[in-house]
């Protein structure tokens, strides 16, 4: 008797089905481990130490964007660094509390420099403060912004934050600078330019 008839009487139904079963536990493992590997590379990616500008243009959308910023407040260590749900954030993808104690609400726009912010980011961002009880609103991008949306940003006392001063961000960071960073951040909104005439 050979082996193989040894396996076909010993094992219910032949050794077919428990080799098929075998094998497909094996590409189970091979999937996870995938899954585990495709996931390190990506918060590795996201390391707030390694990224650059030229990374942050590179991302395939603004949830990367989102959590990136997410890591770098964390690790500049900015207390109660949480990100909102991708879904009804209500105009805020960040809520933190600054060196001071404010509790911050913060929109992240990860544009082209060819496609400027508008002012539905300021107005989102200044919505989102009451949600979240936050007494400062900051919108940061690695684009730049509009007139419009600048002007309204000052009349409401949002921080606007532009490529610049992300690459400002980034580079005192990189450098062990962290408190330059939080000057960055924490700045003040600019000046209202007067009155609006209607």
């Amino acid at each position: 008797m050979t082996t193989w008839d040894q396996l076909s009487a010993a094992l219910p139904g032949g050794p077919l089905p428990w080799i098929a079963l075998g094998a497909l536990g094996l590409l189970l493992l091979l999937a996870l481990r995938l899954a585990a590997l495709r996931r390190r590379r990506i918060l590795r990616q996201l390391d707030p130490r390694r990224i650059t500008l030229k990374d942050i243009d590179g991302m395939l959308d603004g949830s990367d964007f989102e959590r990136y910023l997410h890591r770098l407040f964390e690790a500049l260590g900015y207390a109660e660094v949480h990100r909102t749900s991708a879904s009804g954030d209500f105009g805020a993808d960040l809520v933190y509390e600054d060196r001071y104690g404010a509790r911050t609400v913060l929109q992240a726009k990860r544009y082209a420099m060819s496609n400027p912010v508008g002012l539905s980011a300021v107005q989102e961002v200044y919505g989102s403060m009451r949600v979240y009880g936050a007494q400062r609103a900051v919108v940061l991008t690695s684009g730049r912004y509009t007139a419009a949306c600048r002007k309204l940003a000052a009349y409401n006392g949002v921080v606007l934050l532009d490529r610049e001063d992300l690459d400002g961000i980034i580079a005192s960071f990189k450098s062990k600078r962290p408190e330059d960073a939080m000057e960055i951040i924490e700045r003040e909104a600019e000046e209202t330019p007067g009155e609006l005439r209607i």
